[in-house]
C-alpha cells in the first residue's frame, strides 16, 4: 500500500499528469521523492550532472510537447538545474523542475546549502512556488503541469522543503484532474482583415517559428502557401515546420547581415508571421525600417516591439487560422521571380558533396549528416560555429527533426538531449552534432548513455578551440584571442566510457561512418577535423552573423 506523506501524493500527482519518466540525481533531501518514484510506474532516470538531466527534460518537452520532468537536491543541484531550465523557457519548451529544499525552520536563516530557490528560479521560468501546505500538493502539481504546457510554453517549478516532503496527509488527499485548454477559433473580423491585406500586397512572404509545430499545423501552413502561392522562411527553432524541399521554401532565416535581403523580406510589403517568437530573431533584423505591414497568426497575442506593429493580429488555432484566411483571400497566382536563399543553399550543398578538402570544410559535413539521415530522423544541434552551418545549411523536412537552442543559444545541450530523443523517438535515427568545446561540457552523459542503451551518434567537429567567438573575434578585430584549448584522444575517451570511437582522417570517410554508426546499436562518437577557414569566404559573401548570435 502507498505510503500517506506528501512525497507519495507528489509522484501520483506526476503519474497522473501522465509523466513516464523523470531525469535527474539523487540527494539526500530529496529521497523521500525518490523512494515514491521507484514504488510508481515511473522510470527515474539518473544522470551524471543536473545540467544534463534538465536538457534531458527540456528535449523531451521539445519533441512529445507533454511537460519534461528534471529532479534535483537543494542547493547546488538546484542552481545546477538553472541553465537547462532557463533554456526550456526562452525556446518555449513545456518542463517542469522539482527541486529538494532545507527543512522550513532552516529556511529563514543563514543555513548549510540552502538558498533562496523560489526566488533562484522566477526570473527564468513561467510560474512556481514552494509546497509548504501538504494539502495543496495536487492544486500545485496540476498548476505546474498546465501552464508549462499551455502557449506559449515553458518552464515551472516546484520547491519541497524535507521536512514537508514527510508530513503524512489525508487518505482522500487525491491528484486532480487533468484538463487540457481548447484554443479559441479565430475572430472572422481579423481573418477578413488578414485577407484584404494579402489581396491587395504586392510581395508578401511568410515567417514561420516554431509555435507551428507547437500547434501541429505544418499541413495547414503548406496548404496556406499553396493557396496563395507564397514564400516560406523559417526561423531556427522553425526549421521543418516547411518542408525544405517545397518549390516555396526559402530555408531558415537568422544568421547573416544580408538575410533579410537574401530571403526577400527587403522588398516584402507584407510578412505573414505564424507561429513567430521574437526571442530568437529579432523583427528589427528582417524590418529595419519599421515599414512592412505584419499580420501576426498564433496562439498568443502579439509581443510588443517597434519593429513589430501589427496590421492586424489573429489569435486562436494556427491550422484554424491560416485555412480560414486562405478561404477567405482572392488572390493572383502570379509570382515574382524567388529570393535567391534557397538557390545558394541548393548550389553550396551539391558542390560541397564533392569537396573532398580535409580537414573537412563545414559545408561538407552538413551535406553527409543530411545525406545519411532519414526525412524523419532528429539531429539535435549544439552552439557554437557548427550550429551557424547546421542551421543555415540543413534541410528539413519535418518540424522537430532538427533541434536547436536558439531562445537562451546555450551550449552542450545536444548530447543530454539525444537521450531523451532516443527515448521518444526508439525507432528514428539520433545524432547529436557539437563542437568539441560544447562536447566536453557535456561528455560525461556518454556513461549515462551507454547505461541507457541509447543508440546515438556523436558527431564531434574537432577544432581545438571555440569557433564561433574565434569568428566574430577575426571578423571585429582580425585576430583570436583565448579561445583555443586542448583535447584528449576523443576516440579513447568514448571508449572508456564503452561507447565507439572514430576519427574521420580523410573527407571520404565520413559518410560511411555516419551511416555504419546511425544504423549500428550502441553510443557512437565520431571526431570530424573540421576546417573552418570557410567562415570567412561565408562573410565575404553574405555580410557576417548577426549580432545576437
Amino acid at each position: 500500500m502507498d505510503r500517506n506523506d506528501v512525497a507519495h501524493l507528489l509522484v501520483r500527482c506526476l503519474e497522473n499528469e501522465g509523466v513516464e519518466v523523470v531525469f535527474g540525481l539523487p540527494g539526500e533531501e530529496i529521497l523521500p521523492v525518490i523512494e515514491a518514484i521507484e514504488r510508481s510506474s515511473i522510470r527515474f532516470v539518473t544522470t551524471r550532472d543536473e545540467r544534463g538531466a534538465a536538457f534531458m527534460a527540456d528535449t523531451y518537452g521539445a519533441l512529445t510537447g507533454r511537460p519534461g520532468v528534471c529532479l534535483a537536491t537543494l542547493g547546488p543541484g538546484a542552481i545546477n538545474l538553472l541553465l537547462g531550465v532557463a533554456n526550456a523557457q526562452l525556446d518555449s519548451h513545456p518542463l517542469v523542475a522539482i527541486t529538494a529544499q532545507a527543512p522550513l525552520p532552516r529556511i529563514s536563516k543563514e543555513s548549510h546549502q540552502t538558498v533562496d530557490l523560489v526566488s533562484l528560479f522566477r526570473p527564468v521560468t513561467k510560474w512556481g512556488d514552494m509546497i509548504t501546505v501538504a494539502e495543496a500538493v495536487p492544486e500545485m502539481v496540476r498548476k505546474a503541469f498546465k501552464q508549462a504546457a499551455t502557449e506559449r510554453p515553458g518552464a515551472t517549478f516546484l520547491v519541497l522543503p524535507e521536512d514537508v516532503a514527510e508530513r503524512e496527509v489525508a487518505l482522500t488527499a487525491r491528484p486532480l484532474p487533468v484538463n487540457v485548454p481548447v484554443d479559441p477559433s479565430p475572430a472572422p473580423g481579423q481573418v477578413e482583415r488578414a485577407a484584404r491585406i494579402l489581396e491587395s500586397a504586392e510581395d508578401p512572404i511568410v515567417l514561420a517559428g516554431p509555435g507551428v509545430a507547437r500547434d501541429r499545423a505544418s499541413e495547414a501552413l503548406v496548404r496556406f502557401a499553396e493557396r496563395l502561392r507564397i514564400p516560406v522562411a523559417t526561423t531556427f527553432l522553425g526549421k521543418g515546420v516547411f518542408p525544405d524541399d517545397h518549390p516555396l521554401a526559402l530555408g531558415a532565416i537568422g544568421f547573416m547581415v544580408k538575410d533579410h535581403a537574401n530571403f526577400g523580406f527587403d522588398r516584402a510589403d507584407v510578412v505573414v508571421a505564424v507561429g513567430y517568437d521574437l526571442v530568437e530573431y529579432a523583427p528589427a533584423r528582417w524590418n529595419p525600417d519599421g515599414d512592412k505591414r505584419v499580420i501576426h497568426v498564433h496562439r498568443e497575442v502579439a509581443e510588443v516591439d517597434a519593429s513589430y506593429v501589427l496590421s492586424v493580429g489573429v489569435v486562436g488555432n494556427i491550422a484554424a487560422s491560416l485555412d480560414a484566411i486562405a478561404a477567405a483571400t482572392h488572390r493572383s497566382e502570379a509570382v515574382r521571380e524567388p529570393p535567391p536563399a534557397r538557390r545558394q543553399r541548393d548550389e553550396e550543398l551539391a558542390a560541397a558533396a564533392a569537396d573532398d578538402a580535409f580537414p573537412l570544410h563545414p559545408q561538407r559535413i552538413v551535406a553527409d549528416v543530411r545525406a545519411a539521415m532519414g526525412r524523419d530522423d532528429v539531429v539535435l544541434v549544439d552552439t557554437g560555429a557548427a550550429k551557424m552551418w547546421m542551421a543555415r545549411l540543413y534541410p528539413t523536412y519535418a518540424p522537430n527533426t532538427c533541434l536547436i537552442s536558439n531562445g537562451l543559444a546555450t551550449m552542450a545541450f545536444a548530447l543530454p538531449g539525444a537521450i531523451a530523443a532516443r527515448r521518444v523517438h526508439p525507432d528514428r535515427r539520433i545524432c547529436a552534432v557539437v563542437g568539441d568545446g560544447a562536447f566536453l561540457m557535456s561528455a560525461a552523459e556518454l556513461e549515462t548513455a551507454v547505461r541507457e542503451r541509447a543508440r546515438i551518434t556523436v558527431l564531434v567537429w574537432v577544432d581545438g578551440g571555440y569557433g564561433l567567438i574565434g569568428w566574430k573575434q577575426d571578423l571585429h578585430a582580425g585576430r583570436t584571442e583565448a579561445v583555443s584549448f586542448g583535447n584528449p584522444d576523443l576516440v579513447g575517451f568514448a571508449e572508456s566510457f564503452g561507447a565507439r570511437g572514430h576519427e574521420i582522417g580523410s573527407a571520404e570517410e565520413l559518410l560511411p561512418t555516419l551511416r555504419a554508426c546511425l544504423d549500428g546499436d550502441g553510443v557512437s562518437v565520431i571526431a570530424c577535423p573540421v576546417d573552418y577557414t570557410e567562415n570567412a569566404r561565408l562573410i565575404r559573401r553574405l555580410g557576417g552573423p548577426t549580432d545576437h548570435l
